[in-house]
């Protein structure tokens, strides 16, 4: 336990009640999809148009958050600015990632990531982030202190640990890159022809980027968004998607990078600031950036 003053809480216990209210949000989250699927007439702060699930699972979580005792800010991909709550921690929050997918009925998660500076903060002051995949069961993958855990929620939003200090395994066998390949770099392309010469690995890309890592996670491998030709910023936002994803992942023994350096370790100035994100084993995150590395 975090040593903490007398009457003071520890950031632990936050972090704790924080991962209970993503639990138990969940299966109001998921519940809450039907009858969601259309698109409103506003875009989130990125210009993506958003659908009434993205609005609703926001407003759910920025009331549920925000009303935590220790949480000092709820920012979100689908608000511009962070919402004071208070004084603490700061928390950062995809709502509804691949929320693209309501239409086909396809994976979708939630992201949550706690910091412990103002924002926008750097990923080097992250303290504990989680995503809940919404699959044919609904699981969280939930990383503190280095090491991630994976439960299974049920349908009241009580988590049930199922795999205890996660690591991702040692013989890759899956990999899933994002963006039109047209619009991939040169150097980019040639990586992706080596890793699918080898016929260990097979593809995974369903479109929602907590489904492609949580398959990362189970099988071992490797997901990018890369930077693209159009776009050497990439798509995934640094402070909602990578940063989280990037901690969860190293936290179970992977690695991560923008094609230089660990996410972590990379600097923002704005929240909604945007970054190329590749994660998975190490061993090949390290070759991606070889192969990146003068593009």
């Amino acid at each position: 336990m975090d040593e903490h003053p007398p009457g003071i809480e520890s950031n632990r216990e936050v972090i704790g009640r924080i991962f209970t209210t993503v639990a138990e949000a969940a299966p109001d989250i998921r519940a809450g999809l039907v009858g969601r699927r259309d698109a409103v007439a506003e875009e989130n702060p990125s210009g993506e148009t958003q659908k009434a699930a993205d609005v609703y699972a926001d407003e759910m979580l920025c009331e549920r958050l925000g009303s935590l005792s220790g949480v000092g800010s709820y920012a979100s991909e689908e608000r511009s600015d962070p919402v004071d709550t208070g004084s603490g921690v700061n928390v950062c929050v995809d709502p509804l990632d691949g929320s693209s997918n309501l239409e086909p009925n396809a994976t979708m998660g939630t992201i949550v990531a706690v910091y412990e500076d103002s924002l926008p903060a750097s990923g080097e002051s992250i303290i504990a982030a989680a995503y809940v995949l919404y699959g044919p069961i609904t699981t969280m993958m939930a990383a503190e202190d280095d090491t991630t855990h994976e439960y299974r929620i049920d349908s009241s939003g009580v988590g049930h640990l199922m795999n205890e200090a996660v690591s991702i395994p040692d013989d890759p066998t899956v990999y899933g890159f994002g963006g039109r390949v047209p619009d991939w770099p040169t150097a980019f392309h040639s990586f992706v022809d080596t890793i699918e010469s080898d016929n260990s690995m097979k593809l995974r890309y369903g479109g929602a980027m907590i489904g492609d890592v949580n398959q990362i996670m189970t099988y071992g491998g490797i997901f990018g968004y890369p930077a693209l030709n159009s776009a050497p910023d990439g798509k995934l936002r640094a402070e909602f998607e990578a940063y989280p994803v990037g901690y969860i992942v190293e936290s179970a023994g992977g690695a991560s990078s923008d094609g230089s350096q660990s996410l972590l370790t990379i600097d923002i100035t704005e929240l909604h600031e945007r970054t190329p994100v590749y994660v998975g084993n190490k061993s090949l995150v390290q070759k991606l950036q070889a192969a990146v590395a003068h593009w």
